[in-house]
């Protein structure tokens, strides 16, 4: 982190106090801003609305309502909030519930700090990531939701809506539809983390969608993965 980056502004969720405490101090002692904890869902979703992080580091079991519950409301009221989702369960039900509610991440309880905080900081930049073993899962979902059909005004939303991508943002696209980091979408274009990261978004804009797992859906119904 340069001088010149403000701190990540991070929000902990979690309904066990103690595993609260010691995430948001683990997090505040690496130089993350931590702006806010909570340990319901209801009083997760107000304050994250409140503070504006931007990473919610989110356990799944909570009073009150859900976390895949949190996780949908906090993303539909501002699509710029990352999610990770810091979890005991590594079932796959849970995690698949997680990622279509909007989590661009998932991690279990099990991992070591220094696993954490790296989470963390690239959940910010919008990589996803996974507790190893889950990302296949997660990009085999991917495409499992591509094969469903799409409503049709989607479908001729989508159609109109693809020929505005440039050159290079059709080749970042295929490539995110492949499973690749953006570090590894980097390395492959020789181009820098960030100027991945601006493709991304700016495509997302141009598409009008709202996360990774809607973008890949996208790409692989248009049979990017394949090329």
């Amino acid at each position: 982190m340069t001088e010149q980056q403000a701190p990540i502004k991070v929000m902990v969720v979690d309904d066990h106090p103690m595993w609260r405490d010691a995430v948001a101090r683990d997090l505040a002692e690496a130089g993350f801003d931590v702006v806010a904890t909570a340990g319901d869902g209801d009083q997760a979703v107000r304050r994250a609305r409140a503070t504006g992080p931007d990473v919610l580091v989110l356990d799944l079991n909570l009073p009150a309502k859900p976390g895949v519950q949190v996780c949908k409301e906090v993303v539909a009221a501002d699509p710029t909030v990352r999610v990770l989702v810091l979890s005991a369960s590594g079932e796959h039900a849970d995690v698949l519930e997680a990622v279509k509610s909007g989590a661009t991440g998932y991690l279990l309880k099990s991992a070591s700090t220094g696993e954490l905080l790296d989470a963390v900081r690239r959940t910010a930049v919008g990589d996803p990531v996974f507790t190893p073993g889950l990302a296949g899962l997660v990009l085999g979902e991917y495409r499992r939701l591509a094969c469903e059909p799409a409503p049709a005004a989607a479908r001729d939303a989508g159609a109109s809506r693809a020929p505005r991508l440039t050159d290079r943002e059709t080749e970042v696209l295929r490539l995110v539809a492949k499973g690749l980091s953006y570090k590894q979408i980097a390395e492959r274009l020789v181009i820098s983390h960030r100027t991945v990261q601006n493709h991304v978004q700016n495509t997302l804009g141009k598409l009008q969608l709202h996360n990774r797992v809607e973008l890949v859906r996208y790409a692989i119904e248009r049979g990017l993965d394949d090329e």
